[in-house]
């Protein structure tokens, strides 16, 4: 993961409010002042944060209703982050492809691979 972060570099990154969320109620919920101090020197703004907005909307309600037909089940947090690159024409970048895998037209790498 790491390595392929830096091979990339931070200027073409973004992440998903959703993303965004789960890490700060991971540190919400841990109060680890050296987690916290970690987000805040390595993480905290270091890349644009997307917004949930009508375009990310519409893709969730796709992506969702669609999977659902085929039976595919992921949480909404999921596929509002699979939507946020659906929406925005990124690959979105994962250590949890299982998730993303049958979200037709989503473009994801495998990080821990």
């Amino acid at each position: 993961m790491e390595r392929r972060w830096r091979a990339l570099g931070d200027s073409v990154l973004a992440t998903s409010v959703i993303c965004q969320a789960e890490v700060l109620y991971g540190l919400e919920f841990k109060k680890s002042a050296q987690l916290q101090a970690s987000y805040d020197l390595l993480l905290k703004n270091l890349m644009p944060v997307l917004p949930v907005d009508g375009a990310v909307a519409k893709a969730f309600s796709v992506i969702k209703a669609a999977c659902r037909t085929k039976g595919l089940v992921a949480s909404d947090f999921d596929f509002l982050i699979a939507a946020t690159a659906k929406a925005h024409g990124l690959i979105l970048a994962t250590l949890n492809a299982p998730h993303f895998q049958g979200i037709e037209g989503l473009a994801f790498e495998n990080w821990l691979s």
